[in-house]
């Protein structure tokens, strides 16, 4: 799915940079007449239930490191996160389930929050491999743009059709088509970023579930040995009783 959409962002990344009027991202909203929110939106994504071992905990303690309610909103991807915070005091602006499937990943309602604020961090966990995984922010801007350049440096020079208004008609205009573009590469991007955390969110349950099974043998072998132990006492205590009875009886 990572791949499909990586291959479908650089097409698109490749018309808008030959449209595009300037180097601004502008997150989809040049049309858009609302006024846009002068904070930080933070984008927290967990996992929904709480078998995902320690990783959700560690990244909700890393995020409010640098959160500040004066200049922060926050929006959380996954129940677990959002009772984290609840725990803590922290106020949410608004909690999504997390996508339970992992294809066509429905994100345009968190796009459309996006496209309210000046800028927007994605709080993530990042799967490294199935023992390791760490957590991870990226601005959402950086992690188009990020996207962009792997882009370019993979496409292949093709100066046979240039994208451009003296070939092209763009309908209703050229920023509405960029402002689509935008908005469908932000999509791709976020999509990318929910589906790298539930990666690591599924290695850190199996590396839990690991862990747990460890520790379930330990503490079975802990309780054979005790049983035989206590066994073994029981044994010799019989054995000393029946010496001893036979003592007496000798006497």
């Amino acid at each position: 799915q990572v791949l499909q959409s990586t291959a479908f962002f650089q097409e698109l990344w490749s018309i808008y940079n030959q449209i595009r009027v300037d180097s601004e991202f502008r997150f989809g909203r040049s049309q858009v007449q609302e006024k846009i929110v002068n904070k930080e939106l933070f984008v927290v994504i967990t996992a929904e239930g709480g078998f995902s071992g320690d990783i959700d905990q560690k990244l909700i303690e890393w995020m409010l490191k640098s959160f500040d309610k004066e200049k922060h909103d926050i929006i959380v991807i996954g129940h677990h996160g959002a009772i984290q915070l609840a725990q803590r005091g922290v106020s949410i602006k608004r909690y999504y389930k997390l996508p339970s499937r992992d294809q066509n990943i429905n994100v345009t309602p968190i796009i459309n929050e996006v496209q309210r604020y000046k800028s927007t961090t994605a709080w993530y966990q990042q799967y490294v491999s199935l023992m390791v995984q760490d957590v991870k922010s990226i601005s959402l801007r950086a992690a188009v743009q990020q996207q962009g350049m792997e882009a370019e440096v993979d496409a292949k020079a093709d100066t046979s059709n240039i994208i451009s208004e003296e070939n092209y008609i763009f309908e209703p205009t050229t920023y509405h088509v960029i402002d689509h573009l935008e908005r469908s590469m932000l999509n791709i991007a976020l999509s990318q970023i929910i589906l790298d955390s539930k990666l690591a969110q599924y290695a850190s349950r199996f590396r839990a579930m690991s862990a747990a099974n460890e520790n379930a043998r330990d503490s079975f072998d802990e309780v054979k040995l005790s049983y035989h132990r206590a066994k073994r006492s029981m044994q010799d205590q019989r054995l000393k009783e029946v010496m001893s009875g036979l003592r007496k009886v000798r006497s």
